[in-house]
């Protein structure tokens, strides 16, 4: 599934990851630029591409100057899984 819309602000923020520890950081300087990359984790409100309204654990990366990018997805609290690829965030 993609297109989610996000129905609430993102709570609960955790850092996950910083600097040389987020994988796939040569490929977030080579698509946004350089920045100090992180990759982050919250719980939010999402509507679903079906109407489905729930509450939603999701992963994404962030730097200063840059801004949020890349939902990975995640997971519904109802223990379903979702997919995103949104970019830039969807919000």
């Amino acid at each position: 599934m993609t297109g989610f819309k996000l129905r609430s602000e993102i709570a609960d923020v955790q850092v996950i990851a910083v600097g040389s520890g987020v994988r796939v950081r040569a490929k977030l300087r080579k698509i946004y630029g350089t920045g100090r990359w992180r990759k982050l984790k919250g719980t939010a409100v999402v509507e679903l591409p079906d109407g489905q309204v729930a509450a939603a654990e999701s992963n994404w990366y962030e730097a200063h100057g840059i801004g949020r990018r890349d939902i990975l997805g995640g997971h519904l609290k109802s223990g379903h899984s979702w997919t995103g690829q949104n970019r830039p965030f969807a919000g």
